[in-house]
């Protein structure tokens, strides 16, 4: 395994154009569960009405108070080795962008910079009735305090009850996020395909982007994907792959 990291490693330094694609398995090294895995919240709990639109829009207060513990606490939670050693690949210049899958945050507490959130993102709340303003927004902060304490986000122009900008099953995704993240696949040289089962489109759709452009993937999942036989290289544990890689990149 050592000289299979190494040789990923060298890869990556390569690159003329490195991005990475993570899923929910690149926080379950930071306690946060994923969706679809071995232990994943699809198996207890009824995660598709959780995020349904149509469902937030008849009883917004039910989302609060089930996502109450797996969404509210990311506060809590540390950056990953896995958020930590990319977000140190992008400062030395190895690893132009993440996309991300996740709605967690790490990414950006692991000090990574250039990050495309293509499901949205709970950093900010806003009003579906109002739009987007000082008065109609709220940070996550602020609503991670108001949902532990058993209340719901509500808007202080005309009192309806705020919606996270993470996006939810009916909704279309944010079309800047997409584009981009559709624009980085294009000129990527090497994809780091990273925790993720590639079943959710589009999301699972970005890598092909990649190799129909000629660029290379490399995936990292502990599940088997559907674009497993077109990787350059291939792993299951994302642990033991970027313990190496940080070891790697501390030495370089």
């Amino acid at each position: 395994m050592k000289n299979e990291i190494e040789q990923l490693f060298n890869v990556i330094v390569a690159a003329r154009h490195c991005v990475a694609l993570t899923g929910a398995g690149v926080s379950t090294l930071s306690g946060i569960r994923d969706f679809r895995g071995k232990n994943g919240l699809y198996k207890d709990m009824d995660a598709e009405k959780i995020f349904d639109i149509d469902y937030f829009d008849r009883d917004p207060s039910f989302y609060y108070k089930a996502a109450g513990s797996f969404i509210y606490n990311i506060h809590e939670r540390e950056a990953s080795l896995v958020h930590t050693t990319l977000g140190a690949l992008e400062s030395k210049g190895f690893l132009k962008a993440v996309i991300t899958q996740n709605i967690d945050l790490l990414h950006q507490k692991g000090g990574s910079r250039r990050v495309i959130e293509i499901h949205g993102s709970p950093a900010l709340h806003y009003c579906r009735r109002c739009g987007e303003s000082a008065e109609t927004v709220m940070a996550f902060d602020e609503v991670a305090a108001l949902v532990k304490a058993g209340g719901v986000p509500r808007c202080a122009q005309c009192g309806s009850v705020l919606k996270p900008g993470i996006t939810f099953f009916g909704e279309s995704l944010p079309v800047k996020a997409l584009t981009d993240a559709e624009a980085e696949a294009r000129q990527a040289d090497l994809m780091l395909v990273l925790g993720t089962s590639l079943t959710v489109y589009p999301a699972a759709s970005i890598p092909q982007i990649t190799l129909r452009a000629g660029g290379n993937i490399v995936i990292v999942n502990d599940m088997e994907t559907p674009l497993d036989r077109y990787a350059s290289l291939h792993f299951t544990d994302l642990g033991e792959v970027f313990a190496g890689l940080a070891e790697l990149l501390q030495a370089a």
